[in-house]
C-alpha cells in the first residue's frame, strides 16, 4: 500500500457508513456484514477486515498483522462481552498474501478448526515467502537494487530486512480452499462472487454480492491512496502495471457502479466507477511524466521526483519507490517507448526510444 503515487481523492465519492469501528467493535453496514477494524503500526495505521454471517457462524475477510495489538482486538472481539462472543468461524477469506491481511490466518483457522479460502497463486508466493524467514538476502536480490540505483547504505539496509515478511505472519495452515475468478457460492443467505485482479499482488480476489450491492475490494480499489504496483527481485522483467490497468477494465465491466465498496484500508465507500478512472488517470499521468524524464538516460532512482513529486529518503518507502518506478518503466519497455541499457558495472539505465 502507498501514498508515493499521486492519486487525486475523488469529490464524486461518497462515505456513507459513518466512524469506524475501534479495535474489538464492530459497525454493521449491511445486514449480516460487519466492519472490523485493526490496528497497525505504521504510516496506515490501520487495515478494515469484514465478518459475514454464515449460518450460525461467521465467515472472516481478511485478518490483520500478527502483532500483540492484532492478537489483543481478536481476543476482545471473542470474548464475553464482544460481538463475536461465543460464535464459532466457519471459513476465513484471504484477498491477498501481503502481512495486513493474511498475518492472523494461521491463528485464525487452528484456533477455530476452520479452512483457510484464498487463491492458489496468493498462497503459495506466500508459502515461498515465509521461507525466507532466517536466510540471508539473496545475491539476486542485491544486484537487482544495485542495478536500480541504490548506493552501499540502502543494500546493507535491504539486507537487514531481508527475510521480515515471515515474522509478520502466523504459520499458515498445510492446507487451503482455493477460489478462482469467476466462482459463486454461498455465505449465509446470499451468495458471493470471486472477482480476481492483479499488478499489486499476482491474483488478489476481491468478493462482490448482488444481492447487497457489496464489494469487497481489498487492496485492489481504495478511496483516498493508491495500493503499490511493484517489480520485485524474483520477476525483474514483470509488467504488474499492465496487468493493474487491466484489471481496473475488468472491474469496471464486471462490478456496477453503484455498489457500497468495502475497502481495507480507509472508509467504504460509493463511486466505484469514478475511483478507477482516477486510479487509471493517475498512473496515466505518471506515465507521462516518467516520458518527459527520459529523453536522458536514467536510472530508477533518478526518476523519482518526475513521478512522485518529491525524493524518496532509504526507509521503508524507498523499497516501494523503486519498485513502483521499475513497473512504469518496464511498461515504456514492453510497449516500445523506452529502452533498456546495463553499464559496465551492472546498473540499468532508461532513455525514451
Amino acid at each position: 500500500m502507498s501514498e508515493i503515487l499521486p492519486v487525486a481523492a475523488n469529490a464524486a465519492l461518497t462515505y456513507p457508513c459513518g466512524e469506524p469501528p475501534l479495535p474489538g467493535q464492530t459497525v454493521e453496514i449491511a445486514p449480516g456484514v460487519l466492519w472490523i477494524r485493526m490496528p497497525m503500526p505504521f504510516r496506515l495505521s490501520h487495515i478494515n477486515l469484514w465478518a459475514i454471517r454464515d449460518g450460525d457462524g461467521w465467515a472472516i475477510v481478511d485478518t490483520g498483522l500478527q502483532t500483540d495489538e492484532t492478537l489483543a482486538a481478536w481476543q476482545a472481539l471473542f470474548a464475553g462481552s464482544g460481538p463475536l462472543a461465543g460464535c464459532r468461524l466457519t471459513r476465513v477469506l484471504v484477498t491477498h498474501m501481503h502481512p495486513d491481511h493474511v498475518g492472523m490466518a494461521g491463528w485464525l483457522t487452528r484456533k477455530f478448526d476452520c479452512a483457510l479460502w484464498m487463491s492458489r497463486v496468493e498462497y503459495l508466493n506466500c508459502r515461498v515467502l515465509q521461507a525466507d524467514t532466517g536466510r540471508e538476502a539473496p545475491e539476486d536480490g542485491v544486484r537487482f537494487y544495485a542495478a536500480a540505483g541504490w548506493d552501499s547504505a540502502a543494500l546493507e539496509m535491504y539486507r537487514a530486512r531481508f527475510g521480515d515478511f515471515g515474522r509478520m505472519i502466523h504459520k499458515l495452515p498445510d492446507s487451503y480452499r482455493r477460489i478462482v475468478d469467476g466462482e459463486r457460492f454461498p455465505i449465509g443467505e446470499h451468495a458471493w462472487q470471486v472477482v480476481v485482479g492483479a499488478g499489486h499482488s499476482p491474483e488478489h480476489a476481491c468478493l462482490y454480492c448482488a444481492d447487497l450491492k457489496l464489494l469487497i475490494s481489498g487492496d485492489q480499489v481504495l478511496p483516498r491512496i493508491s495500493s503499490n504496483v511493484s517489480v520485485f527481485p524474483t520477476e525483474p522483467d514483470a509488467d504488474p502495471l499492465a496487468d493493474w490497468l487491466d484489471s481496473i477494465d475488468y472491474l469496471r465491466r464486471t462490478i456496477p457502479a453503484d455498489v457500497l465498496v468495502l475497502p481495507a484500508h480507509n472508509e467504504p465507500f460509493r463511486g466505484l466507477h469514478a475511483r478507477l478512472d482516477a486510479l487509471a488517470d493517475g498512473h496515466m499521468r505518471g506515465l507521462a511524466r516518467l516520458r518527459d524524464a527520459l529523453d536522458e538516460p536514467r536510472r530508477a532512482v533518478d526518476v523519482f521526483v518526475a513521478l512522485f513529486h518529491r525524493p524518496i529518503t532509504p526507509d521503508k518507502e524507498f523499497t516501494l519507490a523503486t519498485g513502483e518506478s521499475l513497473a512504469h518503466l518496464n511498461y515504456l519497455v514492453g510497449r516500445g517507448e523506452a529502452v533498456r541499457s546495463r553499464d559496465a558495472d551492472g546498473t540499468l539505465r532508461y532513455r525514451k526510444a
